[in-house]
């Protein structure tokens, strides 16, 4: 019976993500965080969220692309400043998208 590396490569990574959502419990044990360490994890999760918001519209393949997607995200941006509602900054973001693309 063959195993093909996707197989492999899935099958570690479960074992992986287990591992990782198994030791918090096992090492702190009901323990609350030490106050730096909660902070970085407060961080984190705002931080990669923007790592994959910023990747998703300014790469394409393994080059980087700028085009109407970056200026949808900078009016998102802006909105966001503002705190204009998630819906609005979703409706703003895609019309400002569609826009440029009309308009090149």
């Amino acid at each position: 019976m063959s195993t093909s590396t996707s197989t492999i490569v899935i099958a570690c990574c479960a074992l992986g993500t287990l591992a990782l959502k198994g030791a918090g419990p096992l090492l702190l044990g009901g323990r609350p965080l030490p106050a730096r360490l909660a902070s970085v994890v407060t961080l984190a999760g705002p931080a990669l969220l923007a790592a994959l918001v910023t990747t998703s519209t300014l790469a394409t393949g393994t080059s980087l692309t700028i085009d109407a997607r970056l200026v949808g995200l900078g009016v998102a941006a802006v909105a966001i400043r503002f705190h204009a509602p998630a819906l609005l900054v979703v409706v703003l973001a895609a019309a400002a998208t569609a826009l440029v693309r009309l308009a090149v």
